[in-house]
């Protein structure tokens, strides 16, 4: 993040106007921690998902997997998260949709990546859609999705 968007968040200002946005823009990335077993126990703890695929070794073993996978909804909160922080208003978001794509394993490093696909004006607000990807270290998606959001206009100076 650049220092004047870091200083204008710190000073309550908009994190983004919507006249700084254009098609093809793409999000700051967002780099994830690796993927642990006690990650996924402590992400079974939160969501009460306690499905011993993604806390059980031997289950995904048995079921020709490798081991756990990761729960699809971790992945969609690290996309959840990544969308929330480059809007940095919890008002902005109209919707958010995700598909997944593959399954997460231990030590995989989650990278969330997006791009604004467009821009315009309805009803006094002004909107802008992107579509994002969550992705491993080899570049497989785990997650895709697409956002729709309300930006602020820059104000003008009188």
């Amino acid at each position: 993040m650049s220092q004047s968007l870091e200083a204008a968040r710190s000073q309550g200002e908009a994190k983004i106007f919507y006249e700084d946005v254009e098609i093809g823009s793409e999000l700051p990335f967002l780099v994830n921690l690796p993927i642990t077993h006690t990650g996924l126990v402590r992400y079974a703890g939160a969501s009460g998902d306690f499905n011993p695929l993604h806390t059980d070794p031997q289950i995904g073993l048995s079921m020709g997997l490798g081991g756990p996978i990761a729960h699809g909804m971790l992945i969609m909160g690290f996309l959840g998260r990544f969308v929330s922080d480059y809007l940095g208003e919890p008002g902005a978001l109209r919707r958010f949709g995700v598909r997944f794509q593959g399954m997460t394993r231990h030590d995989d490093v989650i990278t969330c990546t997006g791009i604004v696909t467009g821009k315009y004006e309805e009803a006094g607000e002004h909107f802008i859609e992107a579509r994002v990807v969550a992705q491993d270290q080899n570049g497989e998606a785990k997650a895709t999705g697409t956002f729709r959001a309300v930006l602020p206009s820059r104000p003008t100076s009188l």
